[in-house]
């Protein structure tokens, strides 16, 4: 199956997901403890940047690297993110 298919599947899973705890249980499920705590880092990136924050005070604020944050505003100047303030 290809990387896109199985994207695909995982995107319509999110979406069958009606509850805060039904999706905590989800993400608790898939994700590694790691991987749980990297996912609202990265969204709190986007609001910090979205919110005229300097890229190194957030990646000092956030303990991420820069490179990290560099991404993030690279994917907002694609258009990405337009639903997240």
């Amino acid at each position: 199956m290809s990387d896109r298919k199985l994207l695909d599947n995982l995107i319509k899973e999110f979406l069958k997901i009606k509850s805060e705890s039904e999706m905590k249980t989800f993400l608790e499920g898939i994700l590694t403890p790691k991987e749980l705590l990297e996912l609202p880092t990265r969204l709190e990136i986007i609001r910090l940047l979205k919110g005229g924050v300097a890229q190194h005070a957030i990646a000092e604020k956030l303990g991420v690297g820069i490179a990290t944050v560099t991404r993030g505003s690279k994917a907002i100047q694609e258009g990405n993110f337009k639903n997240v303030k």
